[in-house]
C-alpha cells in the first residue's frame, strides 16, 4: 500500500500536474483546485476525503477507513515531497501515457491491498441506492464531468491528453489488480469430453470436472466438462478442443479470483 501511494505521487508529481494533465475523481478535483488556488495538491488531497473517511469507516469498516487513511496520507506526502522536482517530460501526450501508467499500477496495488485512495466509488454506492443507474455508470459521469471541467481550466488540448491518461489508468488499474496471470473459466460439451478432458490433464497440466447435463432440445446425456486456467493457456486448450472436436461446444470467461481446490498448474513433461 505503501508503494502504491508513493508510485502515485510520482505520477502526479513528476508527469501529469506539470503538464496541466488530470486524473478522475477525487485527484482530478484537487488539481484543479491546486491550480485555481496555488495551494499544495496534498492538502485538497486530504481535505477532499475526510467525508469518505467517515463514510467508509460506516458503510464498509474501520480496516478499509484506516487504509484509506494511511494511503491517502503516503500520497498527500508524496506529492509534497516531489513537487519542487522538475518533470521528466514537457510532452504532454508521453506525460499522458507515462503518467497515467505509473497512476494506475498505484492506485492498483492500494485496492489489492484493501485500502482506497479515491471516495467518488463510495459516493457512487450510495447514489445507486436511490437512483436507477449502477455504480459503474455513476463513476463514469462523475469523472466525465470532472475531466469537462479541465477543458475550461486548462485548454481542451490538455482536456484530450487527460482522457487519454485516465483511459490507460483506468486499464492499468485492472491488470494490477487482476495480474497478468488472470484466471478463465472454460466449460466444454463435446461427444469426446473423455478424451479432451484426458487431454487437457496431460498435456495442459490443469485438472478438470466432469458434470452431467442433459440437452434441453435433444433430451440427450450431455458429459460437460468444466475446468480453470489462466490466459496464457487459451490458445492451446482451444488448439486440443479443435483438434479432438470441431464442433464441440466452448465457452471462456473471465474470473478474478480462485482459491482452494487443485487449481495449482502440475508439471508437465
Amino acid at each position: 500500500m505503501f508503494i502504491g501511494a508513493a508510485l502515485v505521487s510520482v505520477g502526479l508529481e513528476i508527469f501529469l500536474v506539470p503538464n496541466n494533465i488530470i486524473d478522475g475523481g477525487i485527484v482530478g478535483i484537487s488539481i484543479i483546485a491546486s491550480h485555481l488556488s496555488h495551494l499544495p495538491i496534498g492538502v485538497f488531497l486530504i481535505l477532499f476525503n475526510i467525508p469518505f473517511f467517515f463514510i467508509g469507516y460506516k458503510q464498509i469498516g474501520k480496516t478499509f477507513a484506516f487504509s484509506t487513511l494511511f494511503a491517502v496520507l503516503i500520497m498527500s506526502i508524496g506529492t509534497s515531497i516531489l513537487h519542487p522536482v522538475k518533470a521528466f517530460t514537457a510532452d504532454p501526450l508521453l506525460a499522458a501515457v507515462f503518467g497515467g501508467v505509473i497512476l494506475g499500477v498505484g492506485v492498483g496495488m492500494v485496492i489489492r491491498s484493501g485500502g482506497s485512495l479515491d471516495g467518488t466509488e463510495i459516493m457512487a454506492i450510495l447514489f445507486s441506492k436511490k437512483s436507477p443507474f449502477s455504480v459503474g455508470e455513476i463513476v463514469m459521469f462523475f469523472n466525465l464531468f470532472i475531466l469537462s471541467s479541465a477543458g475550461f481550466v486548462f485548454g481542451w488540448d490538455h482536456a484530450m491528453y487527460s482522457l487519454i491518461a485516465y483511459y490507460i489508468a483506468y486499464k492499468m488499474i485492472d491488470i494490477t489488480i487482476e495480474g497478468f496471470d488472470e484466471s478463465k473459466s472454460v466449460w466444454i460439451i463435446s461427444e469426446n469430453s473423455r478424451e479432451i478432458g484426458d487431454a487437457i490433464i496431460h498435456r495442459l497440466g490443469r485438472g478438470v470436472t466432469f458434470l452431467q447435463g442433459e440437452g434441453a432440445f435433444s433430451g440427450g446425456n450431455k458429459l460437460v466438462i468444466f475446468c480453470v486456467i489462466n490466459r496464457l493457456e487459451e490458445a492451446k486448450l482451444k488448439s486440443i478442443v479443435e483438434e479432438m472436436d470441431r464442433s464441440a461446444f466452448l465457452a471462456v470467461g473471465n474470473i478474478h479470483d480462485v482459491k482452494g481446490g487443485r487449481f495449482r498448474k502440475k508439471d508437465i513433461h
